[in-house]
Formats: C-alpha cells, sequence, structure tokens
C-alpha cells in the first residue's frame, strides 16, 4: 500500500499530496507543526499535543482551523490509511496561499493543513538509547520566541549539521549566560552533583515539550527530586547523567557533550529508568 498524505480535507497519494507556491508557511515560515508518537498504532500524549498546538496559533494570531476532536480524527486516520504501528506522525498549520504581502491578509486566507504518517523501528530507537549519544553545544541564534513550535527551523538544521560533522547526534544551543537552553529538537535535562534532575524552567527561550510535560509527571509519580533550574555547560559536563526528550527520541541517555564523557560514558540508571517507565504514565489514543 502507497503512503497517504491529509491536505487540506482530502486524503491523497504522497505523489500528489502538494501545497500552493504562495502558501505562507513556505514564503515566510508563517506556520506552525506538532509532531506526535504512534507506538503500537496509538497516539502518545494526543491531547497535550493538540493543546500545543492552539497555543501556538493563537500565539501568531491564527484561528484553530478545526475542532480538537476533528484533530484528533485527521490523525487517527492518517495513522490508519498508512498502517503505522510504531512511528511519528507530522500536523502542520500554516496561514495558507495569497498574494506574497508581509501584512497578514485583510480577509484571512483558507488555512492549509497537512498530517504526514511515518513508520520508524521502535528497536533501532531502543539499541540508540541502549547506546547514549553525543551532543554538540553551539551558541543560540533564535528569536526571542522559542515558545511557539513555528515551522522556521534552520537554525535548528544548521544545529544539527554542525553536531553531525563532529560525530553527534544532537545539538544544545546554549544562550549569551553560558546557560543551556534547549536542543535542536529536544528539551535538554542532567541529574547533577547532588543528584537533582534539573531541566531549564519553562520560559521563551524554550519550547514546552510534551514529552518533558509528561516526563514531569513520570518523575513526581516516582516521588524524585526534580529542579526546573538553567545549568550551565560547565555543570552538564561534570553531571552524573545526562538526557535528551522529546516524542521522536522518549528518554534518550547523552553520554557525551563536546567530547567530554558525562559520568562513566554509559547511559545512566536513572535515564534508563525514566524511559522505561515513560509510556505508562502517558496518554495513548
Amino acid at each position: 500500500m502507497g503512503r497517504t498524505v491529509y491536505v487540506n480535507g482530502r486524503y491523497q497519494p504522497y505523489a500528489d499530496a502538494t501545497v500552493h507556491a504562495e502558501d505562507r508557511g513556505f514564503q515566510f515560515g508563517d506556520g506552525v507543526y506538532e509532531v506526535i508518537e504512534v507506538r503500537d498504532g496509538a497516539l502518545i500524549d494526543p491531547t497535550r499535543h493538540v493543546e500545543r498546538l492552539a497555543r501556538s496559533l493563537g500565539e501568531i494570531r491564527m484561528p484553530m482551523p478545526m475542532s480538537s476532536a476533528a484533530f484528533g480524527h485527521v490523525l487517527r486516520e492518517t495513522v490508519r490509511r498508512n498502517r503505522v504501528h510504531d512511528g511519528t506522525i507530522y500536523l502542520q498549520v500554516t496561514r495558507g496561499a495569497g498574494p506574497r504581502d508581509f501584512l497578514f491578509p485583510a480577509v484571512p486566507y483558507r488555512q492549509t493543513v497537512v498530517c504526514i504518517a511515518r513508520p520508524s523501528s521502535r528497536a533501532a530507537s531502543d539499541a540508540r538509547a541502549a547506546k547514549g549519544i553525543a551532543v554538540k553545544t553551539v551558541a543560540d541564534p533564535r528569536w526571542d520566541r522559542c515558545d511557539i513550535k513555528t515551522v522556521m527551523l534552520l537554525p535548528a538544521s544548521l544545529a544539527k549539521e554542525d553536531a553531525k560533522a563532529e560525530g553527534a547526534r544532537e545539538a544544545w544551543f546554549v544562550d549569551v549566560e553560558g546557560f543551556v537552553t534547549e536542543g535542536a529538537s529536544s528539551n535538554a535535562w542532567i541529574v547533577d552533583t547532588s543528584g537533582r534532575l534539573r531541566t531549564r524552567p519553562v520560559d521563551a527561550a524554550i519550547l514546552r515539550g510534551v514529552t518533558r510535560t509528561t516526563l514531569i509527571d513520570v518523575i513526581r509519580k516516582f516521588g524524585l527530586d526534580i529542579v526546573e533550574q538553567p545549568f550551565t555547560v560547565a555543570e552538564a559536563k561534570a553531571a552524573r547523567e545526562a538526557f535528551v526528550t522529546a516524542a521522536t527520541n522518549i528518554v534518550t541517555p547523552v553520554i557525551a557533550i563536546d567530547g567530554v564523557r558525562i559520568g562513566d560514558g554509559m547511559p545512566g540508571e536513572l535515564s534508563k529508568r525514566l524511559r522505561a517507565a515513560f509510556h505508562g504514565v502517558a496518554e495513548r489514543k
């Protein structure tokens, strides 16, 4: 069976799924998106993802193009039509297509909605987490509203290319004060020298990761010590453990930062415990 993509109310073959050349998402990055994990054919944390989508749209003065229930139907139908058992689903909303103008249209365009489901290997993800990944730090060049999940991802792409060139899988952005903000496509965590879990508090410098939020539920369920507090690169390199969270990698241990080994250079026990417990707490629909 060929792949099927949802575009503006229609489920189309992948090769035919297109948007207009003057779509504002293409020309201005005027759109937002979500990536949701699919596990055993079910959506993971869909309610929180759709709520974050609505928030992002509101922050760029754009309405929801359909109800939350309708989005849920589109997401599940796209997964079903593509027979995705394990993988991800990508949902994007833009302001729509019309004559190029920096100003928003006086009469709103029909918004563009795209939904794509892709399979991925759970075994490969688990193997990567069992081994751990390396991270490269880079200066954070992004705008001051990283809390909005927009499609403007060039800085993240450049950072990941820099990381790849040095044998790392992820990049961690660092602000002008030397504090880690977040990963290019993940939230950043450490277990500090006193054993506390630490991650940057939610502010305009980071995206409120859905996996991050659910992991905090897991941490509180276990009664573990968590502090939402910025940490420096030096603190990260001296940490007992480090890891990243995202819908695409759940909880993945970090074993090296800028070539410096973290702890004993192996995935930490707490990181592994949190990964194993995550789906027992996350919403599944």
